[in-house]
């Protein structure tokens, strides 16, 4: 058995991993590369392997840097069954719908504008492959082997996300683990991951392998920030991003109001994705902390605000509320209108609520910017800007080593990926020191024989 690195080899995204057997591929998650131009570009190169010899996709989760080049895949020819867990496999619905509109609007406008290299720019995949690829999807539950060729396939709990799992890979008498992204012990909404079997051999993320996450109560401190902006009148934006942050705000702010901790205000979920996946949180409530009755609270504490003219029309009402939208780095999104509207009065607070890549609005305001170009013109902005810390969704690299620590037996070697190239040899250096495990941290395209 052999594994080669396709993505996730030196970046914090594109994860793809392509194990072979006897003349069999296996690919475990199939992502878009994400960030930088010169990391985006990648997904426009032809896919390194021939798509039709893969045999079947496996998928960690849904995001997109799991999941998003699947409608490629299948336009470069891959006929085979993608294997995912049923929430896994619903989030991705609607997320690859999303990308695609996205990626058939992002060509319109350069078309429209004329600055694209290509004549005429065309998205990398469309809706329309978005929902043929979900015709070759196939679910299997937590704990449910599913055999694909030589390979057994196994999903376990790995909290991070609705339907997020590790899997674990058996072939001809051997085994291999991805941890895919691994969620935190004490997530306020999603279950603490499994515990890891012992396996031959490992891929661990390394998305926070040099970090710790900050001390202090993420609930007390938005309980502070909405406090004292309703004293003086003031509404609240939340960026947020629509898969598992938008919920954990929600899921805070209604403790907080049943708490008395703060006042009840209304509060208004814009973003039709957030509130698809609102409703993906309610019919999986088995699988997150919350519960049926949890999930039935969000759902009555919120104005669900799906269609453009009822979002335009929260401008108008100046009383104090909470508009929770995205985009959660405010790099698109319904937010932006928001900023627009309510960013340059002071009595307002903006809450950045996770982390803000560099070269975001997010970033910038947390730099503190007073001015934003949006739509092509500056917006004032004179509102408060506040941070809550402590909701990130990646255990920290001393999360990751106590769930790692407990396995039985080491494995013969750790392949460290999913990470910037200072947080993967971070963690390369901590498995080595710590537990004593050979470990290493693969480069792009680089192939190993598991043997």
């Amino acid at each position: 058995m052999k594994i080669k690195f396709l993505g996730a080899a030196g970046t914090v995204t594109g994860s793809r991993y392509l194990l072979s057997h006897e003349g069999c591929s296996l690919l475990i998650d199939c992502g878009l590369f994400q960030g930088v131009k010169n990391i985006r570009s990648r997904n426009w190169k032809p896919f390194p392997v021939a798509a039709n010899d893969i045999a079947a996709v496996v998928l960690t989760h849904a995001h997109l840097d799991h999941s998003g080049y699947l409608p490629r895949l299948m336009r470069e020819g891959f006929t085979g069954s993608v294997w995912a867990t049923p929430a896994t496999r619903e989030l991705v619905d609607i997320l690859l719908e999303d990308s695609a509109h996205l990626q058939e609007e992002d060509a319109r406008h350069a078309n429209r504008h004329g600055y694209s290299k290509h004549h005429p720019a065309e998205p990398l995949y469309t809706a329309d492959d978005a929902r043929r690829v979900m015709k070759q999807f196939r679910s299997a539950g937590f704990d449910e082997a599913v055999n694909i060729g030589p390979y057994r396939v196994t999903f376990a709990r790995a909290g991070h996300i609705l339907g997020a799992a590790s899997v674990r890979v058996d072939c001809a008498g051997r085994s291999i683990t991805f941890s895919g992204d691994v969620g935190r012990p004490d997530d306020p909404v999603m279950h603490a991951p499994d515990r890891l079997a012992a396996s031959d051999w490992l891929v661990v993320e390394s998305t926070y392998g040099d970090r710790l996450h900050p001390e202090g109560d993420p609930c007390e401190a938005l309980a502070g920030i909405v406090s004292r902006t309703t004293a003086r009148g003031g509404t609240l934006l939340l960026p947020s991003f629509a898969v598992g942050r938008a919920q954990t705000l929600m899921y805070l702010l209604s403790r907080l109001m049943d708490e008395h901790r703060i006042p009840e205000l209304p509060v208004f979920l814009d973003s039709p994705m957030a509130i698809d996946v609102t409703g993906v949180f309610r019919r999986f409530h088995g699988e997150h902390r919350l519960g049926q009755d949890a999930c039935d609270r969000l759902h009555a504490m919120v104005t669900c605000t799906r269609k453009p003219e009822e979002s335009e029309a929260l401008a108008s009402i100046r009383y104090p509320k909470i508009i929770i939208a995205g985009a959660g780095m405010l790099n698109g999104g319904r937010i932006l209108h928001h900023l627009i509207a309510f960013g340059g009065d002071p009595r307002n607070t903006v809450v950045i609520a996770g982390y803000q890549a560099e070269g975001t609005r997010g970033d910038a305001l947390l730099r503190g910017a007073r001015s934003l170009r949006i739509f092509g013109r500056d917006a004032a902005i004179h509102c408060e800007v506040a941070m809550v810390e402590g909701l990130s969704a990646h255990a920290d690299y001393r999360e990751m080593l106590d769930w790692l620590k407990p396995v039985e037996r080491a494995p013969h070697r750790v392949f460290v990926t999913h990470g910037e190239p200072v947080a993967a040899d971070s963690l390369r250096q901590k498995l080595e020191h710590e537990l004593g495990w050979s470990a290493v941290v693969p480069e792009q395209d680089e192939e190993f024989e598991l043997a």
